[in-house]
């Protein structure tokens, strides 16, 4: 890997100040999709779900502790495999308690979804020290409904919300699983389906603030505005002119 270019601090600051500009722009463009996200319409769910837990059998309503949102990561782990995937792993790693906390004080509960058996999934939990809630979906329908597994045999098997022309052009030929997270939302006894993304849109865990972003009630803040600076709220998300 070869090193960046040596210059003087006068040039330094004249392509930082280039690059402000284009973070800036980014930050405007970040703050407006995610009001965007936050503005998608929903879709209740209508299917009785079967989750294995360490309290039995629980429905998706249980998933929510209580709580009027959910984050599901779509953990990949197949019922063959002996360990859920790497990458899925190393992302887990990172997820620290204080981020399932600060996510719970916004009346949002994270859990992992995969299909391979409980038992697996509490010895895989156990020798990572993953913390939060990981439920089997095993014999149900759900990560098919929710395009966390692929398979030919249950169409439609699409990634990523492809056309059909680029599936064809990059067929299913055998049951896989993919990484993924989708969000919920609980109103009284009801359950919507709000969000879901998948390949590089799963980079998100690691951070409280990514997370809720993916939420349909987002950060869920009364922002203050800081002395000397005007705020431009999108929906719940300020940003900051100059």
């Amino acid at each position: 890997m070869s090193l960046p270019d040596i210059t003087t601090r006068e040039q330094w600051l004249i392509a930082r100040k280039e690059l402000l500009i284009r973070e800036k722009e980014l930050t405007r463009q970040r703050d407006a999709l995610n009001a965007d996200r936050r503005r998608l319409p929903m879709v209740e769910i209508d299917k009785d779900y079967a989750f294995e837990s360490l309290d039995g059998t629980v429905g998706l309503a249980a998933m929510f502790a209580g709580r009027g949102q959910l984050i599901v990561q779509h953990i990949m782990f197949d019922p063959s495999w002996d360990a859920p995937c790497p990458g899925c792993s190393a992302s887990l790693d990172e997820l620290a308690p204080g981020v399932i906390a600060h996510l719970e004080s916004r009346d949002t509960t994270f859990a992992g979804v995969s299909r391979a058996p409980h038992a697996k999934l509490a010895a895989a939990k156990a020798a990572r020290g993953w913390e939060f809630d990981w439920y089997s979906s095993h014999g149900s329908d759900f990560n098919y409904d929710f395009n966390a597994t692929l398979d030919p045999a249950r169409p439609p098997a699409i990634y990523n919300y492809q056309s059909p022309e680029q599936a064809a052009g990059d067929p299913v030929t055998e049951s896989m699983e993919v990484p993924g997270l989708s969000c919920f939302l609980r109103d009284g006894d009801r359950i919507f389906h709000t969000y879901s993304t998948f390949a590089r849109g799963t980079d998100q865990i690691g951070n409280a603030y990514t997370l809720l972003d993916l939420t349909a009630f987002g950060r869920s803040e009364d922002w203050e505005e800081p002395k000397g600076r005007v705020a431009k709220p999108h929906g719940a998300d300020p940003t900051f002119s100059d």
